[in-house]
């Protein structure tokens, strides 16, 4: 059984052209991946349990992301500091 396409969350109207904001954050952190995985989970089992595998590591690439952009934030920050 094939899955939902990777365009997922189309809740409004929009041109077949237009990518969805949602989307275009999720490739933006390089987990969209996992997160088409638990789309696809989700489309065959109609139940977030049986998904719980996908939604961890969907869950552990998000942790990730938000760790490396922290600590680059960080370093700006620094940076900054140091210049003023």
């Amino acid at each position: 059984m094939s899955g939902p396409s990777p365009q997922g969350h189309n809740w409004s109207q929009k041109s077949e052209d237009e990518e969805d904001p949602l989307d275009q954050m999720i490739l933006r952190t390089g987990c969209a991946t996992f997160h088409y995985a638990v789309q696809e989970c989700m489309a065959e089992h109609q139940d977030w349990r049986k998904c719980q595998p996908q939604v961890q590591a969907f869950k552990d690439c998000m942790k990730e992301h938000q760790k490396q952009r922290m600590e680059e934030l960080q370093k700006r920050q620094m940076l900054a500091q140091a210049k003023s």
